[in-house]
């Protein structure tokens, strides 16, 4: 991609991001947005096809960053899966905070109910990538259990707990958002430790064993 290109979209990123905040929603539109910056309509839509597809860039950017952020740390390959899903966790955590109101913002406007938000797609393809690769590591190293049928499961089980953690990061008022820094270590261990050989195997065992003595 040129330079040109590239500063054109974090120009016009940043400025639908200032304009969100300032005013509380989106420009009435690309026209006017476009008015406002001083750039040719044509400009915008070399970058980006409407206000959504910014949002779907700025999110995506965080979590892009996060992963370049993790290769780019010598120690990373040597990490555990649980000590990689780890810093995943406190990088992203890294991130947001930086964008803090711009986060908020879009977890304010989007109720869980609905599913998932258009901002959130990509990022969720992507998260969902990486973990899929994680998890394999988790089953080959023996971290994670395989478990038939059940541990197809698994990427749904980190996406759901991710946006617990976005949810519980936007409530946190502690300073540094210490009590999200706890909430991510003591659920990803609890993660883990349900996920790999022991509790699970020794519930499903028992579960196996309840139903075949009713069929008797």
């Amino acid at each position: 991609m040129e330079t040109s290109t590239i500063a054109n979209e974090e120009l016009i990123r940043d400025a639908y991001r200032k304009h969100l905040l300032l005013e509380g929603k989106r420009p009435a539109t690309v026209f006017k947005f476009c008015n406002d910056l001083g750039i040719a309509e044509k400009e915008f839509y070399s970058s980006f096809a409407s206000f959504e597809a910014i949002e779907k860039a700025i999110w995506q950017n965080f979590i892009t960053t996060t992963l370049t952020r993790l290769q780019q740390d010598a120690n990373f390959g040597s990490f555990s899966c649980r000590e990689k899903v780890l810093a995943f966790y406190f990088t992203l955590a890294e991130e947001l905070k930086a964008e803090r109101s711009f986060v908020l913002h879009q977890l304010h406007q989007w109720q869980p109910a609905t599913g998932v938000p258009t901002f959130l797609k990509g990022f969720r393809t992507t998260f969902e990538e990486w973990f899929a690769m994680i998890l394999l590591e988790g089953k080959q190293t023996g971290e994670l259990a395989p478990r038939p049928f059940i541990d197809q499961q698994y990427g749904s089980v980190f996406w759901m707990h991710l946006l617990f953690i976005l949810q519980f990061w936007k409530k946190d008022d502690s300073p540094e958002f210490e009590k999200t820094d706890m909430a991510i270590e003591k659920s990803v261990n609890l993660a883990f430790d349900l996920l790999g050989k022991g509790v699970l195997d020794g519930a499903l065992d028992f579960g196996k064993f309840l139903y075949q003595q009713t069929k008797k």
